[in-house]
């Protein structure tokens, strides 16, 4: 087991490392839709997205991130904003939804609740208000909510409590989200 894990963490890390040693970090940027958070690169000579295309897609985000860092799923929403508004799709083309559950609850929570048992600010905090001005939806599994101690009023603002992410994706999906894999 610890043999996979150090697999996975080196594949991981070599993308990065490599394309830091050659400069091709300098290739990410962030925008144009939200300008903090979820670097993408042009990509030139790519096959082009079909003019009038609309992306309903959900995101399954099921693990928290260490007290100080950004959910990568949370980043990778940002970037899925931002890589197809750059690439000519409309923003009111794209309708994002979050489905949160499992550990990663406690990145939707407030300041009051986080610091419980954080030493550090919620980082997620300004990420996630940035999705929600931008039309993304957070569903946050009251299953997993109930087991973490975790009510309404712990939440952030603007996001959303279901009965279940499973109750969540099954609405997602009949109104014509898919579920992106990454």
């Amino acid at each position: 087991m610890i043999h996979k894990l150090a697999a996975f963490a080196f594949a991981l890390v070599l993308p990065c490392l490599y394309m830091t040693a050659t400069g091709q970090i300098e290739y990410f940027h962030t925008g144009p839709l939200i300008e903090d958070y979820g670097p993408v690169a042009a990509v030139e000579g790519r096959e082009p997205i079909p003019e009038g295309t609309v992306f309903k897609v959900s995101f399954d985000i099921v693990n928290r991130t260490e007290s100080g860092t950004l959910n990568r799923k949370l980043v990778s929403a940002a970037r899925f904003l931002n890589m197809h508004t750059q690439a000519g799709v409309s923003h009111e083309n794209i309708s994002l939804a979050l489905v949160i559950h499992g550990s990663a609850v406690h990145d939707m929570t407030n300041a009051a609740f986080y610091s419980q048992s954080n030493e550090l600010e919620n980082e997620n905090a300004a990420l996630i208000a940035e999705l929600l001005k931008h039309g993304v939806n957070i569903y946050i599994c009251g299953q997993s909510a109930a087991f973490n101690g975790i009510t309404k009023s712990d939440l952030l603002p603007g996001v959303r409590l279901s009965l279940s992410a499973m109750t969540s994706h099954a609405l997602l999906q009949q109104d014509g989200y898919t579920l992106n894999p990454f």
